[in-house]
């Protein structure tokens, strides 16, 4: 191990020994960095609960030796490093996707520090790229988001994968064309509303008269 070089390391940072910054620790070495949902829900083979836990990606930009890697770790007081053949299958293991035997938890719980976008590593399917599809227009409607712009703003400057930016920001017309009719559908609704309230006085007023 002590020879090993490699671009990727992973590690294992655990609640109860880490420093109160260890992530502000992590942005401090420029280092693209992913790190998983706690896994708090994790069960031992003997069904006893495993300690909870978080796995971290670490990305340098030239093969890095253990020893280095061994340094990151050590100042986050976590296990020693091991290293990464795969950055895509490791990501997915941060929240146990290919793994329905354990407990799934939320990818929009990864955290990304310093630029880490998957999309760096591997191009995204289809058929990820229409779930991402599907969670940005369910954001949309939750947010009551009615301009293309405040949707790349907030893919931008909140905490979210950059694969979510890369998404929206080249399927432009797509997200565009779906807010505007967000938008107009709203705006029929509420014209709806009116004319029914509207309908309603007139004729309470007409019933009044007679």
């Amino acid at each position: 191990m002590s020879k090993t070089k490699k671009r990727h390391w992973a590690c294992v940072v655990y609640p109860d020994s880490a420093p109160a910054d260890w992530q502000d620790k992590l942005r401090a070495t420029g280092l693209a960095c992913a790190i998983s949902p706690l896994h708090d829900a994790d069960m031992n083979a003997d069904e006893t609960q495993k300690k909870p836990h978080w796995h971290v990606i670490l990305c340098w930009p030239g093969p890095t030796t253990y020893a280095v890697a061994k340094g990151i770790a050590d100042s986050l007081h976590s296990p020693i490093p091991q290293p990464l053949e795969s950055v895509r299958g490791y990501y997915r293991y941060l929240t146990h996707k290919d793994n329905p035997e354990k407990v799934q938890y939320n990818e929009r719980d990864i955290v990304c520090i310093n630029g880490f976008s998957i999309t760096d590593f591997v191009e995204l399917t289809r058929s990820e790229i229409s779930g991402i599809k599907r969670e940005l227009t369910g954001l949309i409607r939750s947010l009551g988001i009615t301009e293309y712009g405040k949707l790349i703003n907030i893919l931008e400057n909140g905490d979210y994968d950059v694969a979510y930016y890369d998404v929206a920001s080249t399927n432009t017309i797509f997200f565009n064309t779906y807010i505007t009719s967000i938008r107009h559908m709203a705006m029929a609704e509420a014209e709806a509303v009116r004319s029914a309230a509207t309908a309603r006085k007139r004729d309470e007023q007409d019933s009044g008269l007679r």
